[in-house]
């Protein structure tokens, strides 16, 4: 069967994680009774009753969204290894940072395997039982993890089972790999098979464990036999709570209450995701896995059935990794990357739009959200996907009663907002991410409208000036006309400073009632130019003693030290080999990064080119007396070119890197000294490595070459 037709199937499986996610994620931690208490039963977001934003950071999001690209690091090879998989664990996750709950060794189960893999313990006994124990290697984060290895094998459940023992014995053994195992099958059966107790069947066929077989036979019968879930979840606390099993957050217990929301609710999305919320344990994993099992089963319709949990979500999520610059993201640029792993494993071509914005699958509109500045004068009034209407696709955006000192303006993220409201934050999740948008980049948007009379239209930016607060540039004024428009839009130069918001903003001198339709949206490639300068250019408050600010951080970084430095632009330090800082977006093909640098008392030093997390990338460098272009390929680096050339230490020198196509040269003070071919890597980040030692870096620039 073609993958083709699986893919709003796909698309349903991705929103269904994102939205079971966030609705469990406010009340994760809290007790049964007191969500009973609080709220009854848990149909909609709480996150305005807890005081967090609705759109968090989560290891159930980043983790299911990064491990499987591990099948895109092996060429998408059927074969993947459980090593393998755990590279891209140690090339995607940054220590303390990204990912994990970094509960510590023998307490976080996932930190635990973490440690073992750095220590040079491949997988599967990185996760073992006998290496970390019972109790450490059958608890909840196997399970919560896999959904990507069933989206991207639909209607395959043995190659299913094969990529999902695989990737859960990276972290977990016995029990926990095979009940990750059989969601992951029935997730994969569920492309086809609708049916909830064939599903149950058909996937314990695949469990090896008779322990658990055990377990799923009682709890269907505990589900067949009773009047409502609130006796099925007694019996599981009583005989299967926290206090019955070791650890922090049992796979049983969790796995159990995850089983009786699908069972219990149905064919009823909400339902499901409701029991397993207001079941307590573990609400965001257990709703996030029912989530998207049911968005499989059941498809985008089922999502639209009950409340309007679609709208407030926006197809946004985070997916926090060292590969910065998809941080920033939506369900439907998830969904292609997962379509186009899906048809590579098939053998199958596929083809995607070539923007980032398309607005392809149903209901989607891929983060475009109100712009809530100036709210009293704010016209636009709903915000939708015109999916194939009147033969058009793409993002409507409704106005009403637009005229004269009023606008209409909605806008997309493309950085994180540094002052979240609310007392808790993000969440404990850190937000470690790179701008999708920078300066020196042409933005092309393509309107299409229907009425005769039509708004006028700028494009605009939100970005963080010299003191972190926000600011604002707008393009020319733009006159609509009936028809498809084509709006360019060169972003201008910020001195360096992050942009958070790329926006739509619609005026107009007379009134109107209407809507326009934001087919596509794009930029790509490196910028033609962007620089930074000196710290003072940029912070002119800067101290000695400040460590962060907003442009600091649209770099994301694994050295042990990163900071803005006084007299130049950053300083960076590492303990030891690959300490590497990056910004940037994944699609940056061929350019050019430019940096003064003073050499201290490092093994290694110098710039990085085309990075893909942390150990995927090209370096230029200066070490033991010679320059070297590299590739770093997870634990390999493969010297491409080498000379002998006397560098002094503490002395200062211009370094630039420049990559087009695969020829690889490496400049020093305007010389070019090095220079070789590699194709391994196309497109990715820019910016340092520092192995054992410290540098300091004066002025960043890219230019597209």
């Amino acid at each position: 069967m073609s993958i083709k037709k699986y893919e709003h199937a796909i698309y349903a499986g991705v929103l269904g994680k994102i939205i079971g996610v966030y609705l469990g994620r406010p009340i994760e931690g809290w007790s049964y009774e007191k969500i009973r208490d609080t709220f009854g039963e848990v149909y909609y977001y709480k996150n305005h009753e807890t005081g967090a934003p609705l759109i968090v950071p989560d290891d159930d999001i980043s983790g299911t969204f990064t491990f499987y690209r591990a099948l895109e690091d092996c060429n998408y090879d059927k074969e993947i290894t459980a090593k393998t998989i755990g590279d891209a664990w140690l090339n995607y996750i940054i220590e303390n940072q990204t990912i994990l709950w970094w509960g510590g060794l023998c307490r976080s189960t996932e930190h635990t395997a973490y440690i073992r893999l750095k220590n040079g313990i491949d997988a599967p006994d990185s996760g073992s039982e006998k290496l970390n124990g019972k109790s450490m290697s059958e608890q909840i984060g196997a399970e919560i993890f896999i959904d990507t290895w069933a989206l991207v094998n639909p209607g395959n459940p043995e190659l299913t089972a094969k990529m999902a023992r695989n990737a859960a014995s990276v972290s977990h053994d016995g029990l926990a790999v095979e009940a990750a195992v059989y969601l992951a099958v029935m997730e994969s059966m569920a492309f086809e098979e609708k049916n909830i107790e064939t599903l149950l069947d058909e996937g314990i066929k695949y469990v090896k464990n008779e322990q658990l077989i055990c377990l799923i036979t009682e709890l269907r019968r505990k589900c067949k036999n009773a009047s409502d879930w609130h006796e099925v979840r007694e019996w599981i606390a009583e005989k299967h709570g926290y206090d019955k099993y070791p650890g922090n957050c049992p796979m049983v217990t969790n796995h159990l209450a995850l089983l009786m929301s699908f069972i219990m609710g149905g064919n009823d999305f909400g339902k499901a995701c409701m029991i397993a919320c207001s079941a307590g344990w573990d609400t965001d994993c257990n709703s996030g896995n029912v989530g998207c099992l049911n968005g499989i089963r059941l498809g985008l319709s089922a999502l639209e059935q009950g409340a309007n949990i679609r709208c407030p979500v926006s197809d946004r999520l985070y997916v926090v990794t060292s590969d910065g610059g998809e941080t920033i993201s939506d369900a439907v640029l998830e969904t292609r990357k997962i379509v186009k792993a899906a048809a590579a494993l098939a053998g199958e071509k596929m083809e995607f739009p070539k923007e980032r914005y398309a607005f392809e699958y149903p209901g989607s509109v891929q983060g475009v959200i109100p712009f809530h500045e100036n709210q009293h004068e704010q016209t636009l009034t709903k915000i939708e996907n015109a999916y194939k209407k009147n033969g058009i696709s793409g993002c409507e955006i409704f106005y009403e009663g637009l005229g004269p000192g009023l606008h209409a303006a909605c806008c997309v993220d493309t950085f994180i907002d540094l002052k979240p409201k609310g007392k808790e934050g993000t969440s404990y999740f850190d937000v470690l991410c790179s701008p999708t948008l920078y300066s020196g980049q042409e933005v092309t948007a393509k309107f299409v409208c229907k009425n005769q009379n039509n708004p006028n239209l700028k494009l605009f930016i939100q970005y963080f000036d010299e003191r972190d607060e926000l600011a604002l540039k707008y393009s020319s004024l733009n006159a609509l006309i009936k028809g498809e428009n084509t709006i360019r839009w060169k972003i201008p130069d910020t001195k360096g400073h992050v942009i958070y918001r790329l926006g739509i903003y619609l005026e107009s001198n007379v009134r109107l009632d209407g809507s326009i339709i934001l087919s596509t949206m794009d930029w790509s490639n490196a910028p033609i130019h962007y620089e930074m300068g000196r710290s003072m250019e940029m912070t002119p408050t800067l101290t000695p003693w400040t460590t962060t600010t907003a442009w600091l951080r649209s770099f994301v970084s694994s050295a042990d030290h990163f900071n803005p430095d006084y007299t130049v632009t950053f300083s960076i330090c590492h303990e030891h080999q690959n300490g590497v800082v990056t910004t940037g977006t994944s699609d940056w093909k061929d350019y050019a990064i430019t940096s003064v640098i003073t050499f201290s008392q490092q093994e290694c030093a110098g710039l990085v080119a085309r990075a893909k997390g942390h150990r995927q990338y090209y370096g230029a460098v200066f070490t033991n007396g010679r320059a070297e272009i590299y590739r770093q390929k997870n634990e390999t680096r493969t010297i491409i070119s080498s000379k002998a050339f006397d560098y002094k230490i503490d002395q200062t020198y211009k370094l630039r890197f420049a990559l087009r196509e695969n020829l690889l040269e490496f400049y020093v003070d305007d010389q070019l000294v090095l220079s070789g071919k590699d194709d391994t890597y196309i497109c990715g980040q820019a910016g340092y490595v520092v192995d054992s030692g410290a540098i300091l870096a004066d002025g960043f620039v890219i230019e597209r070459l």
